[in-house]
């Protein structure tokens, strides 16, 4: 079942993000990997900057997160995990469609240029790479993220928006 996950839930968001992204462990560049993954005040700067939260459900607890952050020109896919034990079963494409319904304007992803499962993922979902220089003005107008993570990361756009 897919819901709003509310703030107040914010321990199990993390459970399944810093479980989830273990397998960015040895992919992405060690300097960019730490231990959580994610932070509980990290967690709390992206609440507050508007990233909303839904969950997939599954055996009485959250098994999967995907955030959307809607700015003024864009939205924003933030965050979208499904813990291991419950990947490759459609979670993360059902967290996505879901979050897709009701928006009419530009659609963006970043991710890590490393994260080969992961471009794959959004571009089986309708999504396409952006080029290079278009990447970089995005990330640095949408994300705040380090140099390192700009140089180490993509930005996949939705088709069609």
């Amino acid at each position: 079942m897919i819901r709003l996950v509310s703030n107040a839930e914010a321990e199990a968001i993390l459970a399944v993000i810093n479980e989830a992204a273990q397998a960015y462990r040895g992919v992405i560049p060690a300097d960019c990997w730490h231990e959580p993954y994610m932070s509980h005040p990290e967690l709390l700067g992206e609440l507050a900057a508007g990233v909303v939260f839904w969950g997939y459900e599954a055996r009485g607890g959250l098994v999967g997160v995907m955030g959307r952050q809607d700015l003024r020109e864009v939205t924003l896919i933030r965050h979208a995990y499904v813990r291991t034990d419950f990947q490759r079963r459609g979670i993360g494409g059902q967290l996505l469609q879901y979050l897709l319904q009701d928006v009419a304007q530009p659609v963006l992803v970043g991710t890590w240029a490393a994260a080969h499962w992961a471009v794959r993922f959004y571009e089986q979902h309708g999504f396409q790479l952006v080029s290079l220089e278009e990447k970089e003005r995005l990330l640095r107008t949408y994300w705040s993220i380090s140099e390192r993570q700009v140089d180490t990361s993509v930005v996949l756009a939705l088709a069609n928006r």
